[in-house]
Formats: structure tokens, sequence, C-alpha cells
């Protein structure tokens, strides 16, 4: 499905369904050098169980055209303009790293019209080591290496995710690749690692959001470990909102690490 946004065209898979406004709906946010395709379990099923998915490329990003955001707060306003394109007066939002990110601010931002959050391998500060955030500017390939050795902690996904014996690692740096290439005029690496560590607004946007919030964390997850998480956590529930965490047995990508145990911890979550 393509939307004009801000005068842009915006490439959001709808799970194989058609989009119909009146149904409830739910908006993904991939991460960094990331699109709408690690959510591929996720958005199918929940398409064919009574929801409209939008699981967006973000601007700049594969099929979407417009200037990739600079930070977390203009890819928000990105979000509510997305919802405006389609006609959404209320969605559930679910981010992934980066992604997460920007469903926290937009969440903050739409109060009322977001009806469940979820973050996905959160942390807040996502702070990006200098070493990294150099890398991904000067070699680029070789910090994609860098960090999928950091993402995964499983050599291969259940079948229910992209295959049996699908290499999650090999399958990762093929997509990071396609992404970083799929913009020639800027390095889509270093403006999202740039944007992920100078967002400074998340305890701040965690205590305006207006909906319960799911924190969905891997347990060995090196990226964005669990303990950096704590802090958001702990302001949700200071400021009396309804907090669920769970926590897999995996790394960083949980969408294809444990595709199942994320889609049933999503699905439960929103018929709350």
């Amino acid at each position: 499905m393509e939307l004009t946004v801000n005068g842009h065209p915006t490439y959001c898979y709808t799970g194989g369904k058609a989009f119909e406004a009146t149904r409830p709906t739910v908006v993904f946010i991939h991460g960094v050098l990331n699109d709408h395709s690690v959510w591929i379990l996720q958005s199918r099923w929940l398409a064919n169980h009574g929801w409209n998915v939008l699981a967006l490329d973000l601007p700049g990003h594969c099929r979407s055209a417009g200037e990739p955001p600079e930070t977390v707060e203009q890819a928000a306003d990105f979000v509510a303009a997305l919802l405006d394109a389609a006609g959404v007066q209320r969605a559930a939002l679910v981010g992934h790293s980066w992604g997460s990110l920007i469903a926290l601010e937009a969440a903050a931002r739409l109060k009322e019209r977001v009806t469940h959050l979820v973050l996905i391998g959160t942390a807040s500060p996502m702070k990006v080591s200098p070493a990294l955030l150099d890398t991904s500017l000067s070699h680029p390939l070789k910090a994609i290496e860098m960090i999928n050795v950091f993402s995964r902690s499983t050599l291969a996904p259940p079948p229910s995710a992209l295959g049996p014996g699908t290499w999650v690692y090999g399958a990762s740096v093929a997509l990071n690749r396609r992404v970083l290439a799929s913009n020639a005029k800027v390095n889509l690496f270093h403006r999202g690692f740039k944007a992920c560590d100078s967002y400074a607004n998340g305890e701040a946007a965690i205590a305006a959001i207006a909906c319960p919030v799911l924190f969905l964390l891997g347990a060995q997850d090196q990226m964005t470990p669990p303990k950096a998480a704590q802090a958001l956590i702990g302001q949700a529930r200071e400021h009396g909102k309804a907090v669920r965490v769970e926590q897999l047995p995996v790394g960083h990508h949980q969408m294809t690490e444990a595709p199942e145990q994320t889609l049933f911890a999503i699905r439960d979550f929103l018929r709350t």
C-alpha cells in the first residue's frame, strides 16, 4: 500500500489484506538499516485476525521517498502525518530499537490517539559507542558485520520466521546492505545511529503517554541490554502507567530469533 505523506510516497505493508480504516490498526516501526520486512510473521498474523496493519518503510528507506529523519522527533512527526494520511484516528504503535524510540515519542505527542505502545529492544538513553558511530560513517559495511555479531544470539530461528534453517546473521547482513544501498544520497546507517544516540526525551515521553505499554526485551541483548530499559520502566510505573515487561531468551532481534513468542506477546497485549 502506498500513501502520500508530507508530499512523498510512503510504502506500508498491510500483511496481504486490504486496508480498512474502520478496523483497529497497528503501526510497525522498524529500526536502523531495516524495513517493513522484519515484521513479516507478526504483521501477517495480525492482518489475518481482524487488524489493519501498516508496517512502514521510514522516509528515504527502500520503497519510501522523502528525506530520512535526522532525529527521533522528526520521525515521530512523520508517524503522526502517516496516521492522518491513512485516515486512522487511533492506532497501536509497535517499534523495534530505533523504532521503539520513534513509537515512544509519537505516543507522547499523540496522547489518546495511541491505544497501545509496544517497545521492543528499547533503551533510554540509547547511546551508541563512539567507535561504532564512527565506523558506521567511515566503513559502514564493516559496521554492519559488527552490529550483527552483537545483535544475534541464535544461528537459526524457528521455521515460522523465515523458513527452516534460515541463517539469521547472513539474512540480516543482506537486509542491512540492501537498505543502505537504497539511498545513494544519505548514509542511513550513520543517520539512524546518530538519531538514537542524541535522543534525550525518553523519560519525559514515557511520563506523557496515555496508553498501556509493553516492554519486550531480549535477555541476551548486547545492543540494548534489559538493564538499559529500567529507567523507562521505572518512570512509567512511577507515573501510574499500565506496564507489562517480558523478557525473551534471545538477543536484539526478537522478531526473527523468537518470532512466535514475539507475536504472542504483542497479540496478548493488544487484547487488553
